[in-house]
């Protein structure tokens, strides 16, 4: 009874936690826009973005804005792929794969636009990434801070000096790259 009546009251205030939302539960990617080349695809819950010989540019960006949030995922690849998760907006991405500049993995360090390009490196990354099979992701960004957890391990938190207030979550297949990326079990969760 006690419970019960807990949970009533948090309802009632409004602290109860939000339920993460799914992300690309159906078919299709409705809720979404492709900027670029139209790489990316769903299926059975599966995000797919695969370049062809062109090896073109490719961002796939919700159609919802969000302020402060926590993105989880599962991805997988094997190879050369050059990937990641925009946080609001084209100038601020978490890396999934290898760096085009840096020629190495870069999976969780922050990608913050051409003039700064990648002010702090994740650290342990080597220790948990398992190439070829599913790793899990969670970005948390709250205001101008970033923490990623790959695998169970925090990897990085990182202070950005341009991070915009809100905007769309967006997914990569970065040109000049023929690759494969895959995401499953993606939710976000607004905080606050």
């Amino acid at each position: 009874m006690k419970s019960y009546l807990f949970s009533a009251i948090l309802v009632l205030t409004g602290l109860a936690a939000a339920e993460p939302e799914k992300l690309f539960t159906a078919p299709n990617l409705e809720g979404w826009k492709t900027q670029g080349a139209a790489y990316w695809t769903v299926a059975d819950g599966v995000l797919t973005g695969q370049s062809d010989d062109k090896k073109q540019s490719s961002v796939l960006w919700s159609e919802k804005s969000y302020k402060d949030f926590t993105v989880e995922c599962e991805f997988r690849y094997s190879g050369d792929v050059d990937s990641g998760i925009f946080l609001r907006h084209e100038n601020e991405q978490i890396q999934v794969g290898v760096s085009r500049s840096l020629k190495r993995d870069m999976t969780g360090s922050p990608y913050i636009g051409s003039k700064r390009g990648y002010p702090q490196e994740a650290s342990g990354v080597k220790d948990v990434l398992k190439e070829g099979d599913w790793n899990r992701m969670k970005v948390v960004a709250k205001g101008n801070t970033y923490t990623v957890t790959l695998n169970g391990k925090q990897v990085i938190e990182y202070v950005s000096d341009t991070a915009k207030e809100s905007g769309p979550i967006g997914f990569q297949v970065h040109p000049g790259v023929k690759m494969k990326i895959e995401f499953r079990n993606v939710t976000v969760e607004p905080l606050g």
